[in-house]
């Protein structure tokens, strides 16, 4: 077999419009111009534009402010995806093809990796999406109030939300296209996107590598670092990563097989739910506690009051020129013949994500606020 084009994965990447025959094993550049569709480079610029906006702010908060946490959970997210993402790619390297399979082919854009199933936007999307919702939840508190753990499951939400806006459009743009033959790993499913990967992808694995960056890398680690001391921190945080995925995806995973699927829909569906509800409650304490005056107002950094928003934004825009096409899907299916995700989710997402960016800013505007005169 060949395991860099098997045939589930020369059969998807017909369907996104390119073969996976000849590719190069390690870069392949395209036109920006010339890819499937035009939201293509705007998503490429977006995420890899956010990535090298998080490096900077990290880089920052490490040099001026004496915080390693951003600098590396930046690294500790790369260093999770190259130790998840090849498995996913090529299950048959790692003799996985009875335990996972294959799951889903990126589409090309124009920086790819890895035989063409490695985009650079998605080595970026990871640094983008954690400093994003890390720093999301700091500003409001949450670290300083609740601590690691629970400001790491606040952390799990924010990515929820954002993730999720994500997710549930890039199969109807083609940005990539999941196996509907993995029934194993990509059933059960909400509307086109596998309550696996919304749960554990989303945000089981941002949780779980900001508490351990945290814990590892922040000041309660060890107070002040050295760059040695912040790199081997950093690696073991982003490869343990995986395995706070394998526990959290072990009650569902106990009801695989024939005819439970409807058990790891509940399961799933109920774990999903669990990271709301604490994410909420989290957020809505940590606002309760602002307005109350029990935190002190944090620095308002143009990473925050800039990034999210733009994120958010663009993903917006792109929702509304996919609606005609997603309105216009029978059975799931557009006339392009691409699934659609959930609406309702993805509108849930993004306002649960307005809500959040409009209290971080909320809460990091107030310390750019002069102090009233007492008389």
């Amino acid at each position: 077999m060949d395991h860099t084009c098997e045939a589930a994965a020369e059969r998807l990447a017909e369907g996104l419009g390119f073969s996976c025959r000849d590719a190069e094993p390690v870069m392949d550049l395209r036109s920006p111009f010339g890819l499937e569709n035009g939201t293509m480079p705007v998503l490429e610029l977006l995420i890899v534009g956010g990535a090298v906006f998080a490096l900077v702010h990290a880089w920052r908060r490490w040099r001026r402010d004496g915080d390693p946490v951003n600098i590396s959970l930046w690294f500790a997210s790369v260093v999770y995806l190259a130790v998840i993402e090849p498995p996913l790619y090529f299950p048959g390297w790692f003799g996985l093809e009875e335990h996972v399979g294959f799951i889903f082919s990126h589409n090309v854009f124009t920086v790819q990796f890895m035989y063409d199933r490695l985009p650079l936007y998605i080595v970026a999307f990871y640094p983008a999406l954690s400093q994003l919702a890390y720093e999301l939840v700091r500003a409001l508190g949450v670290f300083a109030r609740r601590g690691p753990l629970l400001g790491s499951v606040a952390v799990a939400f924010a990515c929820q939300v954002f993730y999720e806006i994500f997710d549930h459009l890039g199969p109807q743009l083609k940005w990539w296209a999941w196996n509907p033959g993995n029934e194993m790993i990509n059933q059960p499913a909400l509307a086109s996107v596998p309550m696996n990967s919304m749960l554990l992808f989303a945000s089981v694995s941002f949780g779980a590598m900001t508490y351990l960056v945290v814990r590892l890398a922040g000041r309660d680690g060890g107070g002040a670092l050295t760059g040695p001391g912040i790199a081997w921190r950093t690696a073991v945080a982003g490869a343990a990563t995986p395995l706070a995925m394998i526990i959290v995806s072990a009650p569902s995973g106990a009801f695989r097989g024939e005819g439970q699927l409807g058990i790891q829909r509940a399961i799933l569906g109920a774990e999903l739910l669990a990271v709301w509800l604490a994410g909420l409650y989290l957020l809505a304490d940590a606002w309760r506690a602002r307005r109350a005056g029990a935190v002190e107002p944090m620095a308002s950094p143009l990473f925050v009051r800039v990034y999210p928003a733009a994120y958010l934004g663009v993903h917006v825009i792109l929702w509304l020129g996919a609606l005609p096409a997603y309105f216009a899907a029978t059975g799931g299916v557009t006339e392009q013949g691409t699934p659609v995700g959930s609406l309702w989710y993805a509108a849930l997402c993004a306002a649960a994500a307005a809500g959040l960016l409009a209290a971080a800013i909320r809460a990091t505007a107030a310390r750019a606020a002069p102090e009233p005169v007492r008389s």
